[in-house]
């Protein structure tokens, strides 16, 4: 097995690596855009109208993506949950309700404890929403509205790693995100009242009190501004 390449060995050839690796990510990520169908539509009405709770799973990478997911529906006014597929086997199932909508992250469709939870969820009357690129897959059929989502082969090394893969998947979940924002008329108050911490909310805070600052005349008394 060859040993590591040092980064002065060939500089140039590294930079050219990396700059072909944003390209292949920035256009699969671009191409998401021409995969939107009615599915979509489908799936931001099953969550607009969700009774109970909005439920994100998935596996390996998926469940990175789940996560963020699920934290930016809430940041956006859909309220949601990160479930553990592996714990739903562990009785953390018991979560899921024919109130609530699960929605399944797996690129294959075949990953065994998301498939196991789509059954529960399923089986109680639970919407399952798949997002994944085999809609003929064991969780395509599983799932009441599959959103069909397909990254070029080459843009995950080995075409396993799901380097760009993830990312055209977070777009396609971004793009439902943002939809749910407007469908509500999630507003930005709406919005900081959830984000009060770190940088954000300060900017929030610091925007409040700019807003509320008394507004002044450009008449000018004794060298100053009046103010209203």
């Amino acid at each position: 097995m060859p040993g590591p390449v040092r980064t002065s060995d060939d500089p140039k050839g590294l930079l050219h690596l990396a700059r072909a690796v944003v390209q292949r990510e920035s256009a699969a990520v671009a191409a998401v855009a021409d995969q939107l169908d009615e599915s979509f539509v489908q799936a931001a009405d099953a969550l607009l109208t969700c009774a109970g709770h909005v439920l994100v799973a998935g596996a390996g990478t998926s469940h990175a993506v789940a996560l963020r997911l699920a934290h930016l529906l809430s940041c956006c006014g859909t309220p949601a949950l990160f479930i553990d597929a592996g714990d739903s086997q562990h009785g953390l199932s018991g979560a899921v309700t024919g109130r609530d909508v699960l929605i399944a992250l797996s690129k294959g469709g075949e990953t065994a404890e998301v498939n196991h939870l789509a059954r529960i969820a399923r089986k109680r009357g639970a919407t399952v929403i798949a997002i994944t690129e085999a809609p003929a897959s064991t969780l395509g059929a599983l799932s009441d509205i599959v959103l069909r989502v397909q990254a070029p082969a080459d843009v995950d090394p080995y075409g396993m790693i799901a380097t760009g893969s993830s990312l055209v998947s977070s777009v396609l979940c971004d793009a439902l995100c943002v939809a749910l924002l407007h469908l509500r008329g999630h507003s930005r108050e709406a919005f900081g009242e959830n984000h009060p911490g770190g940088a954000v909310g300060l900017r929030l805070e610091n925007s409040d009190k700019q807003q509320s600052a008394p507004s002044c005349s450009p008449r000018l008394l004794d060298g100053g501004r009046v103010c209203a």
